[in-house]
């Protein structure tokens, strides 16, 4: 009989278990303290990622305001479509999606219908829906029951209510609402708030549980900013150099600053053509889109589109250097006067050139300007008087006075971008060089530099660092930060000021810029025409105006470059002196300065045209003769039934008022004046029965009809009042 385990075997067999026992015990042990202690933190974003969806919800940047408070830049809600693939129950479901989304969303339905194929548990379908498309979306979840797999997350989407206005200036946001250009990138950080974030729970297939499982962080906006840019300002000179450019052929864009002379305040600053930041990488310039389009190569293609986007983005007043030109003439006369080397009794000679070591630098009046004064030489622009002004100052003086008027370094304006100027280092300039920057040739400046530069000339001596910003607002419109005005430094003193200002007035009187001639206002300036060295086109030109006002106290200053002109004339006092007159005309009286006319100027004024509608002929003849207008009667009645001009229409005096007794009026067309002085232009109104209002360099010998409001051959009702601008030829650099 086979014996049992004994009872030793028992007790081997026991311990053998319990040591067994003991190692898978510890084993498992040893693996749930791994698991529950050492990589619990793993674990726990693990199961947080499997269980929870957290979605960032953007912040809104803050606002930017022009200094009147008008909005320029601001955000507002949009929307991403999303869509939670795991929870679509067949093909007919994910066909219904696609094709719903499809239509609303102007998608194409394929790619919608791969998106929602895809096994995972959230997928984006498309970002920044305003409200209209958002509504669509909810409305298509809510009549096919699609709440667990079709939604809408809340974001920000970027507007510029003016579209192209300020565009340069202001920049742009990419698709993650950072800045990307202009005041958008500069102060990104202040406009950009804090996110904020939507924790949603997630069930087992990965769609989201119902909203009690949710938990929000509310996002906080970031600051705002308010400019010293005046939108009505800003849209006064994109107007103006916009035809200007147009006028002019002009091929590498145009530019123009407008700056408060006491702050360094930009008011205004534009480059045209530009962009629309609602759209900016869409290319604006539709004949080079155009070019772009017929390109067959794709790499080809897209760096063209690229250079095309940078080129409309780049803001040629900060990141375009240029040789200033006549215009720098302020800072070499200004040093001069300041350093006692010229007097207001200075006299130059001007035979046409100046022999400067081995150079023969010639004056743009060829026959030279003879015996001159140190105003005549502001007048005249003559090249050959400043440098000997530039001369006299000498080396030590000049390269002293262009560093303290901040014409060899950055301005430090608050704009990404802006460029090192380009000049001779002092130890490489020798008196050829010297002669050449005296004039404004050989070196380069940005736009926001030399018209700070002129702001320090004339505002009394004083150099301000130019700004954008007057303000930083936080989301409940306290006030952050406010921007130092306190000057830099002084350049000049008082005295000197006010006599270049003197000087400057003159060359708008009896100058280079009388183009730029306002009635009633005091208006000083200078002009500038300067070749493009480094351009492969020996005729390639930058044609500028500088001008100010009032010249017995300046609120203001205005800088206005054509780069490459190739109209029929290229001078800058002859196609940006004017523009910038106009410019002047209108900002003026909105900044408060009132004009103070001349009793010349005022017997030039227009008057209001009577209401005489009603009355009898004679009465009504009696009516427009007393205000000092001609008077013509149309028709056979005697009663007044219409006339032209219109009653309280502005009428220069001694123009005719049409009367008519009838309901027929009398058509004429209107002339061309173009080219015309002033007495053949009132000849050819007189013959076609049409008033003229006559604007621009009147007085000034030589000048000659170069725009009229209506077009040659319009026909118009007679005594209908056209004006025409005159201007001067001035063919001076």
């Amino acid at each position: 009989m086979t014996k049992g385990p004994t009872k030793q075997m028992w007790k081997r067999i026991l311990c053998i278990v319990i040591v067994l026992a003991l190692m898978g015990f510890g084993t498992i042990t040893a693996r749930l303290f791994q698991l529950m202690v050492v990589d619990a933190e793993f674990y726990q974003q693990k199961a947080l990622e499997q269980q929870l969806r957290d979605v960032e919800v953007p912040a809104k940047r803050g606002t930017i305001y022009d200094s009147n408070m008008n909005v320029l830049a601001s955000s507002a809600s949009a929307w991403t479509v999303y869509v939670t693939p795991t929870d679509i129950k067949d093909d007919a479901e994910r066909s219904l999606i696609a094709d719903g989304l499809s239509e609303i969303l102007d998608m194409d339905r394929e790619k919608i219908l791969e998106i929602t194929k895809k096994k995972t548990g959230y997928e984006k379908v498309k970002e920044k829906l305003e409200k209209p498309d958002a509504d669509q979306v909810r409305q298509f979840v809510s009549e096919n029951n699609l709440g667990s797999i079709v939604g809408l997350d809340e974001t920000t989407k970027r507007y510029y209510p003016n579209d192209n206005l300020a565009s340069t200036v202001l920049g742009f946001v990419g698709t993650d609402n950072q800045g990307l250009a202009g005041l958008e990138a500069y102060y990104d950080e202040t406009l950009t708030g804090t996110p904020g974030r939507v924790v949603a729970a997630k069930n087992a297939r990965g769609a989201d549980m119902p909203f009690s499982y949710e938990k929000m962080i509310d996002a906080k906006t970031g600051n705002s900013l308010v400019l010293t840019i005046d939108q009505y300002i800003q849209y006064v000179v994109e107007k103006h150099l916009s035809k200007a450019i147009e006028d002019n052929n002009v091929t590498s864009r145009g530019c123009c600053i407008v700056m408060d002379v006491n702050t360094g305040g930009v008011l205004a600053m534009a480059t045209l053509p530009d962009f629309n930041p609602n759209e900016p990488f869409v290319i604006y310039d539709q004949e080079a889109a155009a070019e772009i389009e017929k390109l067959t190569d794709k790499e080809e293609k897209a760096k063209a589109r690229s250079e095309a986007q940078n080129q409309q983005w780049r803001n040629k007043a900060v990141s375009d250097t240029y040789e200033p030109g006549s215009v720098y003439k302020i800072v070499t006369g200004s040093a001069a006067i300041e350093e006692g080397t010229v007097t207001p009794s200075s006299t130059f000679e001007c035979p046409g050139y100046i022999q400067i070591a081995n150079r023969r630098i010639s004056c743009a009046k060829h026959e030279g300007h003879g015996h001159q004064t140190l105003a005549q030489a502001f007048m005249n622009s003559c090249n050959p008087a400043f440098i000997t002004i530039g001369q006299k100052l000498g080396l030590d003086s000049f390269t002293a006075f262009r560093e303290a008027f901040g014409v060899t370094s950055r301005t430090g304006i608050d704009l990404p971008g802006e460029s090192d100027p380009i000049y001779h280092a002092k130890k490489d300039m020798g008196v050829v060089e010297l002669a050449s920057e005296s004039f404004g040739q050989t070196f380069k400046v940005t736009p926001i530099q030399m018209i700070t530069a002129v702001a320090a000339a004339v505002n009394g001596g004083n150099y301000y660092q130019p700004h954008l910003v007057k303000q930083v607002l936080d989301e409940n419109q306290n006030i952050v930060k406010t921007t130092d005005v306190t000057p830099k430094r002084q350049v000049i003193s008082q005295q000197t000021s006010e006599m270049l200002r003197g000087f400057l007035e003159g060359v708008v009187k009896e100058g280079s810029g009388k183009n730029a001639y306002i009635p009633g206002y005091r208006i000083g300036g200078k002009t500038g025409t300067s070749q493009k060295l480094d351009s492969e086109d020996e005729s390639a030109r930058i044609s500028s105006f500088c001008g100010i006002a009032p010249a017995n106290a300046p609120q203001i200053a205005v800088l206005m470059f054509l780069d490459e002109p190739h109209g029929p004339i290229i001078y800058g006092g002859t196609i940006v002196a004017p523009v910038v007159g106009d410019i002047l005309e209108e900002i003026l009286p909105y900044l408060g300065v009132q004009p103070q006319y001349t009793e010349e100027e005022k017997e030039a004024l227009d008057v209001a045209t009577p209401d005489v509608i009603g009355k009898k002929t004679d009465a009504a003849k009696s009516a427009v003769t007393s205000q000092n207008l001609e008077c013509k009667v149309v028709g056979e009645g005697d009663t007044v039934m219409q006339q032209v001009p219109g009653a309280g229409q502005p009428i220069p005096k001694g123009g005719t008022v049409v009367l008519y007794t009838g309901k027929v009026t009398q058509n004429t067309k209107v002339p061309n004046f173009m080219g015309m002085t002033p007495s053949q232009a009132n000849a050819a109104a007189a013959n076609a029965g049409v008033n003229i209002r006559l604007s621009g360099a009147v007085e000034s010998a030589g000048a000659t009809v170069q725009a009229q409001s209506i077009d040659k051959d319009t026909p118009v009702s007679m005594g209908t009042i056209v004006t025409i601008e005159f201007r001067e030829n001035i063919n001076v650099e």
